[in-house]
């Protein structure tokens, strides 16, 4: 197992550097930071002189290697527009990111993995019904959308919910109560998401796992229907279901941008978007190799998990 690690890890450094020399491409294709900066009190020459000092009038190959060289080095680069240290700004974000993506994840699979097996057992049933219109329901309706009405259901209108933040500001705010009422609109937002597209993938593997001719003999020999399903069948339906957990977390990621600007969450999804909004290249490569170890780490996961549930696959 650990040489098998140890040689995907390998495979994934050249896979993280063609991706993140193809987004440095695009964002030199997209424009000069220096547009940003342009103003009746800003001089040509002042321009000038900060396109040389942050090395922007190079081609862009030259300018990728030495930003390579330095995040190398433990030098993730400054902030064009704060000019704070841009690791330090990733990691003043991700925490409440993994907060809010950890748990989106865990209550979608919580919903997720009963309602599609049930729905699978209890096929044509009312609950059948009921799980798949969810998960249609969750799948279908955009995030923004969702969460908009959210806000304007339980902030506007009732005023149970906070809007936006994570903490009450000035009202001494800050307890695991206070930060779950923050939490609550942005979670269910995600995980309405996450379980409407997972109840699909499991019924689905379910359905097809039934019909097999050993859970007939399982059946036959009268181990018993809970036995049947929830060690033989579920077993088996893991496979697949495995391949989808390993795609989710950069999935969210992606989702929270969304969420995070819509309910003002102070998340890697908030920095993102000043970032591409500043046109701020040092923290958006920050968070563009972030996501790409993200996808390397999810799919070498998924890759572990595979040999956990099936004994018989040989990892090479």
């Amino acid at each position: 197992m650990m040489r098998y690690i140890i040689k995907r890890i390998l495979i994934a450094i050249p896979v993280l550097i063609g991706i993140t020399m193809l987004d440095y491409l695009i964002m030199s294709m997209a424009g000069s930071p220096l547009s940003m900066m342009t103003g009746p009190r800003v001089s040509q020459a002042a321009l000038e002189a900060r396109a040389v000092q942050l090395g922007l009038t190079q081609p862009w190959y030259i300018q990728y290697f030495t930003w390579l060289g330095q995040m190398l080095s433990g030098n993730w680069g400054y902030s064009i527009k704060t000019y704070q240290p841009v690791l330090d700004m990733i990691r003043g974000n991700l925490g409440p990111t993994l907060l809010l993506v950890g748990t989106s994840m865990v209550l979608g699979f919580i919903v997720a993995i009963p309602a599609g097996v049930y729905s699978a057992t209890h096929q044509y049933s009312k609950g059948d019904y009921a799980a798949v219109t969810f998960s249609f329901l969750g799948t279908s309706i955009p995030s923004f959308f969702l969460a908009l009405i959210m806000v304007y259901v339980f902030t506007v209108r009732l005023g149970w919910l906070p809007s936006g933040g994570m903490l009450t500001l000035g009202g001494g705010g800050g307890d695991v109560w206070d930060i779950a009422r923050h939490m609550l609109m942005p979670t269910v937002v995600l995980t309405a998401s996450l379980a409407g597209s997972n109840i699909r993938y499991i019924r689905s593997s379910m359905l097809e796992i039934l019909r097999q001719d050993y859970l007939r003999t399982a059946k036959a020999k009268g181990i018993g229907r809970f036995l049947t399903i929830n060690k033989h069948a579920m077993r088996n339906a893991l496979l697949p279901i495995i391949t989808v957990i390993g795609m989710e977390l950069p999935m969210l990621i992606g989702g929270a941008v969304i969420v995070e600007q819509v309910f003002s969450w102070p998340g890697l999804g908030q920095l993102t978007m000043t970032a591409i909004m500043n046109r701020d290249y040092p923290v958006i490569m920050g968070v563009s190799l972030l996501s790409a170890v993200l996808v390397v780490a999810g799919n070498l996961l998924t890759d572990i998990l595979y040999a956990v549930v099936d004994p018989t696959i040989q990892l090479k």
